[in-house]
């Protein structure tokens, strides 16, 4: 599905759970060339109380950041831009408030991302970021809240996990009061050993030529040393030799080490008991650091979004192999569909680009739930949907598909669609509307192509128009859209067949 051409500006901006980027670039000839950067230490995760609400300050420090992000990509007047939250979002309970206001702030929508799909950007990141060398590749990221470890092949990722631990959790758990001992060391390496044990058989089986680091904590140890003298390889040895260190330290506010930052002493010492584990754990004789890294990612997979490569063209396909989807039948309803919706979208407000492309991909999996049971099957689609993992699909965008899949037959609950974040919370009643309509019209799953259907949408009301004689020769589908007017009147839509 190709997309229109790639902007000339286009910005990423990653909502960490320790700092916050913004990556601004031009696409040239193929390649991104780097306009500016912007960094700041936040520490949304030592925000985040235990209850998974985010305190008055965590919420106002975040919301200064996005507002200078936002003049920024203003100043510069970056068309398209990509916007992520990462763990701490993901934890945080009634965030719908916090992002509203941030969106605000920053002036784009924020997605919030789960741990794969973290990991998988973290990977296209370094991998379009390093020369291209041949065999399997490591890539390790140790974030605030959760760390990513990836291995793949080129710029494609094979194997992802996302575990839960970062240095700012893990620092807060052990170090939280300042003090740093050799007991407390130990306690953090253990629970980091504990996270890493249930992927350590599958990761050492799959092997891999290098192993790269990337973003704050592994880049601030290879820093640190570089600055005492060496070329910035990370081994056993010498991040043992850095714990040595850390702990004849003490406590936090006495730790000094060339190359680390003010910023990160706070978070160092868990980050340290994280990745000295990785190592351990995984048999890593040395790991170099990577450039590139999840806003790398995030501007490489939304160039592909513009193009040709878009990865959630991938997963769906994907999902429409794994589940045994009937494709002819498929491509039926999605002609139909986008048919609709072209005759619909603007009474309706759906010239969103986006509004096409998910009906798009709802009419290609909305049978993938009978490879489940034929019974309630759009339900059984639905929380594959939302629950899978579909490399390129933040969150929302997931709720969404799922959203519109379980609605495509029977009752309508329009209650749950409240759980959408606006405008989609509306939007979707629509799109639901309308892709009912286009199964039921492929129900008989005929070869024969349809005829010329008018439809006529305004506020609430549809007229779908039929040429003469055409349902007096198709009687069930008749009788299928006089079921259909009751049940989208109890949805509050009226259906008027001509």
């Amino acid at each position: 599905m190709a997309r229109s051409r790639v902007p000339d500006v286009i910005a990423a901006v990653d909502l960490g759970s320790n700092s916050f980027h913004m990556v601004v670039a031009r696409y040239s000839h193929g390649q991104l060339i780097i306009l500016d950067r912007l960094r700041e230490m936040v520490r949304l995760a030592a925000g985040l109380d235990e209850t998974g609400r985010l305190d008055r300050c965590a919420i106002e420090t975040a919301l200064a950041c996005l507002e200078r992000f936002g003049q920024r990509l203003r100043d510069m007047r970056a068309e398209s831009v990509r916007v992520v939250g990462t763990n701490t979002l993901r934890q945080a309970r009634r965030r719908g408030a916090f992002l509203d206001r941030a969106r605000a702030a920053l002036g784009h929508p924020i997605e919030i991302i789960s741990g794969i799909e973290e990991a998988r950007l973290i990977y296209l990141g370094v991998a379009r970021t390093m020369p291209n060398e041949p065999g399997r590749r490591l890539v390790v990221d140790i974030g605030g809240g959760s760390t990513e470890i990836i291995i793949g092949e080129g710029v494609h990722a094979r194997r992802l996990e996302s575990l839960y631990m970062g240095c700012v959790s893990m620092s807060n758990r052990y170090f939280g009061d300042g003090e740093i001992t050799e007991k407390r060391m130990k306690r953090a390496r253990l629970a980091a050993r504990l996270e890493l044990e249930p992927v350590q058989a599958t990761f050492r089986s799959h092997g891999w030529e290098q192993a790269v680091g990337s973003s704050g904590t592994i880049r601030s140890v290879s820093d640190v040393l570089r600055a005492r003298g060496g070329d910035g390889m990370i081994t056993p040895a010498a991040l043992e030799s850095l714990i040595e260190h850390t702990l004849r330290a003490g406590a936090v506010d006495k730790l000094r080490l060339p190359g680390l930052s003010e910023e990160r002493v706070p978070v160092f010492a868990g980050g340290l008991a994280i990745l000295a584990e990785i190592l351990g754990i995984l048999d890593i004789k040395q790991m170099r650091v990577a450039d590139g890294a999840l806003r790398e990612g995030l501007l490489y997979d939304l160039v592909g979004r513009l193009t040709d490569e878009d990865a959630r063209v991938r997963s769906v396909r994907a999902m429409q192999g794994r589940y045994h989807v009937d494709l002819a039948q498929a491509e039926r309803v999605e002609a139909t569909v986008l048919n609709f919706l072209e005759q619909a979208q603007k009474e309706w407000g759906l010239e969103d680009v986006f509004a096409s492309l998910v009906l798009s991909w709802a009419a290609r999996l909305h049978e993938i739930g009978l490879d489940v049971s034929h019974s309630h099957y759009q339900k059984h689609g639905a929380y594959l949907l939302e629950h899978a993992d579909m490399p390129g699909f933040p969150q929302e965008e997931q709720k969404i598909l799922a959203s519109i899949v379980g609605a495509h037959r029977r009752k309508i609950h329009l209650e749950q669609l409240q759980d959408l974040n606006p405008p989609w919370h509306l939007g979707v009643e629509f799109l639901i509307v309308l892709l009912r309509l286009a199964v039921l019209l492929h129900r008989g799953r005929s070869h024969e192509a349809l005829p010329k259907i008018g439809l006529g949408a305004r506020g609430r009301s549809l007229e779908l128009s039929f040429p003469r004689g055409w349902l007096e020769n198709h009687p069930l589908t008749a009788a299928d859209l006089e079921n259909e007017v009751e049940l989208l009147k109890a949805s509050g839509f009226k259906l008027k067949v001509l």
